[in-house]
């Protein structure tokens, strides 16, 4: 068996600063887990740590309303003997990561973004290798954070990249399933599935040359994906002692927002400030903005299922209720592959700079407000709406970029020339 000497010193070299952080500076992962950037009252590894004390001393965990995790999480942690707890969930936090960039260079490798079933881009050879992509991925900073931070979105992150190969591998049981196991961790990935399985139907008819109904494929692979989350709320209701209770502490917070701790998203500012009057209302309103993207996309980017997803996972990190900096490496682990219609992108330097600047100023104006006591919330929500920006600015440029490249080929002689609004 040959071993891929690039990939080997990636993985090595990724697991040697992670490991370098973890044990040569003791008190940064505590650090990271406590910063809003990070933590989240879904994905906060502390809230795990109450719920999994709650846990093994016979007590429901979702008791005093801390713990709002999927309770499968609860008896995998408490697996691990407490005299090898910490070394061991920093060991598993490392796997995971080195899981996912093994998933990225599976996608990258397919070449599925510059040549689907129904769309070839003329600059599909304009592209990084899968080690440059699962590089990428390794040594951003803000995975590196994530990793050490220890948040719980981790493993949502890696089934939803598993979840992706498989369905490019031609494994759409297991795609839907781990999928499955995405949403079970967190809701909003069920957003996932109608592209999932158009890029799923597209492999499998571009591999078995079959014509098949594309509904009857959907029906089937949806079934699958219902039954593989039914499974796990049926696991969990019978680790709870046939208690419910865990839906309205898990699933529940995640749609309602009880809980307004200051993040990096859009909502918690907002919901502060609204009137008890008018909160169901625009809980809806911002439900359905950020789902209400899935269909407009399955049906204008029919031929490109991936970036659909890709896309898709670039509105969870900005339009999430608990978003964190995770869901932006996910979706900046993602955008690489479509190297190719980078030139074709208009407004980068801005958006990259707002980004920039979100991130140098973020902690600081939390510090202003939280700890020195000389700003206001005000501080922290406007950099957050500056980040925001700069993802959304990235999300229209890249969207504007491959309809361009599908533009460019249905009508080769606008190729090269300026677009204007009349």
């Amino acid at each position: 068996m040959t071993i891929d000497r690039r990939k080997a010193l990636v993985f090595s070299s990724a697991s040697a600063i992670r490991l370098l952080l973890f044990f040569g500076f003791p008190s940064l992962p505590d650090l990271l887990t406590g910063r809003v950037e990070i933590s989240t009252p879904v994905t906060s590894f502390k809230r795990l740590q109450e719920g999994l004390f709650l846990y093994t001393h016979n007590v429901s965990p979702y008791d005093g309303g801390v713990f709002h995790q999927a309770p499968l999480l609860l008896p995998l942690f408490a697996l691990i003997p407490p005299a090898y707890f910490p070394v061991a969930t920093k060991l598993l936090y490392i796997f995971i990561d080195l899981l996912c960039a093994r998933a990225l260079m599976q996608i990258t490798d397919s070449r599925q973004s510059g040549s689907s079933r129904l769309f070839t881009s003329p600059r599909k050879d304009t592209r990084w290798d899968g080690v440059a992509i699962g590089a990428a991925y390794l040594f951003n900073p803000i995975t590196i954070a994530t990793c050490v931070g220890r948040s719980t979105s981790a493993f949502t992150n890696c089934a939803i990249l598993f979840a992706i190969a498989s369905a490019i591998r031609n494994k759409p049981v297991s795609s839907v399933l781990a999928l499955g196991f995405a949403s079970y961790f967190s809701i909003y990935p069920a957003l996932l599935l109608p592209p999932l399985i158009l890029l799923s139907f597209d492999k499998e008819i571009e591999l078995d040359k079959r014509p098949r109904s594309l509904w009857k494929f959907a029906g089937q692979k949806s079934g699958f994906f219902t039954a593989g989350v039914g499974w796990l709320l049926y696991m969990s209701n019978v680790l709870m002692g046939g208690s419910w209770e865990f839906l309205p502490s898990t699933y529940g917070v995640q749609l309602l927002l009880p809980d307004l701790t200051p993040n990096i998203g859009l909502w918690w500012y907002f919901f502060i400030e609204m009137f008890d009057s008018f909160r169901e209302f625009f809980l809806g309103i911002f439900w359905l903005h950020l789902g209400g993207y899935v269909g407009g996309l399955c049906i204008r980017l029919r031929k490109q299922p991936l970036f659909i997803i890709t896309t898709i996972l670039g509105i969870f990190a900005v339009f999430k209720p608990y978003p964190t900096v995770s869901d932006t490496s996910l979706y900046f682990a993602m955008l690489p592959l479509y190297r190719h219609v980078f030139p074709l992108m208009r407004y980068t330097f801005f958006a990259v700079s707002a980004i920039l600047y979100a991130t140098l100023l973020g902690p600081a104006f939390y510090h202003l407000w939280i700890y020195a006591g000389s700003g206001n919330a005000n501080f922290f929500y406007a950099i957050t709406l500056v980040w925001s920006l700069g993802l959304v600015l990235i999300l229209a440029d890249s969207l504007f970029a491959v309809l361009r490249d599908e533009w460019e080929v249905e009508r080769p002689e606008m190729k090269g020339k300026d677009i204007r609004q009349i």
